[in-house]
């Protein structure tokens, strides 16, 4: 089922960025500011959040309705909203790759010649991100659905464009604050602004909006939503630090280069003795990090136990989320589907666990 569905979004994608060639006509302000949108827009990527606002909108929907196209020509709304944060994000983040790609900024920063290609590569990014915000509401605009549902459930997706927005302001400060500053809530905080809700929160909440499920189960997908997404985000952090160049697309330095406040890095924070922790501080403020600080972190996180304790609160997490799940009123078959979704995005936990010999397992059981 889920292939199918991504299958359709990816189709919807396409057609849509087709119609914005017509309606929007950026090709003429300039063909690279198409083609780079585009290009970036249809890169291969899971869908998560366009294929649970398919599934929860499936799930509450009546039965034997007819699944009108236009709601996955909606659904791509949510995928634009988070092209849109990733472009800012990566300028932000100084990042040079994206989904194994050049970032939106590094494709952008070649137009014409300058004495500052970088400086013209974020200026334009920035632009082209808010073109794609744009793009993001006039997808939302085509479903066709009762007034009062599309009315309230777009202007649910406009406060999470905010509150995403609200993390990243919070993820900027965390990122100059000392690191003594920053405590494991403030860190869940923006877990919750910046990720949870539009990864997970929203799309899930949308879907059923618009479907007119009813207000409880709305709330427990917004619990739900944010729980799911907070784990979502730890185990992120994990992977930026354990996995592999290969397996996350961007460069294995880049988490550790930026000097992140995580899960992961507050605790160690805070459980390291003062010597330890002198010489973790060493390593986190270095201005530039190499392959040995990598292991060397690594290290340090597995004998603070903060490896093993950043398991256990995705463990945690994601076993709330699939009791709230068991009680909706949601279509059964649906619920199946999503709760496998869920699973199938924490079996990365599971491999890191297995490999530094954590015997911490993400089940159903």
């Amino acid at each position: 089922m889920i292939e199918n569905i991504k299958k359709q979004i990816d189709k919807s994608l396409a057609t849509f960025m087709d119609r914005i060639k017509l309606d929007y006509k950026l090709h003429l302000v300039n063909p690279t500011l198409y083609k780079s949108i585009r290009e970036f827009t249809l890169r291969d990527g899971k869908r998560i959040r366009p294929i649970l606002l398919i599934l929860s909108y499936m799930g509450y929907c009546r039965k034997n309705k007819r699944i009108s196209p236009s709601i996955y020509n909606a659904s791509t709304c949510i995928e634009l909203l988070h092209n849109f944060m990733l472009i800012h994000d990566d300028i932000i983040d100084r990042s040079n790759l994206r989904r194994g790609k050049p970032t939106m900024h590094k494709l952008l920063g070649k137009i014409v010649k300058t004495n500052d290609q970088a400086k013209l590569g974020s200026d334009l990014s920035i632009i082209a991100g808010d073109i794609v915000y744009a793009l993001a509401i006039d997808a939302f605009l085509s479903i066709n659905e009762k007034h009062e549902r599309k009315e309230k459930a777009l202007k649910y997706f406009i406060q999470t464009a905010a509150f995403t927005a609200m993390g990243e302001f919070i993820d900027t400060i965390h990122s100059v604050e000392k690191l003594d500053k920053v405590k494991e809530n403030d860190v869940l905080l923006n877990y919750t602004l910046k990720t949870a809700r539009y990864t997970f929160d929203c799309p899930l909440v949308t879907g059923a909006v618009l479907a007119g499920a009813n207000k409880k189960d709305i709330t427990k997908l917004s619990q739900l939503g944010i729980l799911i997404g907070q784990a979502f985000q730890i185990q992120d952090d994990i992977i930026g630090i354990f996995d592999s160049q290969k397996n996350i697309g961007k460069s294995i330095l880049s988490d550790l280069a930026e000097s992140k406040k995580t899960l992961l890095v507050t605790h160690t924070y805070q459980k390291l003795g003062s010597l330890k922790r002198k010489k973790f501080i060493k390593y986190f403020n270095k201005p530039t990090k190499n392959y040995q600080d990598l292991m060397a972190v690594r290290k340090i996180f597995l004998q603070s136990g903060s490896l093993a304790y950043s398991l256990e609160q995705i463990k945690t997490r994601v076993d709330k989320t699939l009791k709230i799940l068991n009680t909706l009123e949601m279509k059964r078959n649906y619920r199946d589907v999503i709760e496998n979704a869920f699973l199938q995005l924490f079996k990365h936990c599971n491999r890191i666990a297995e490999e530094n010999n954590l015997n911490i397992r993400i089940t159903t059981s």
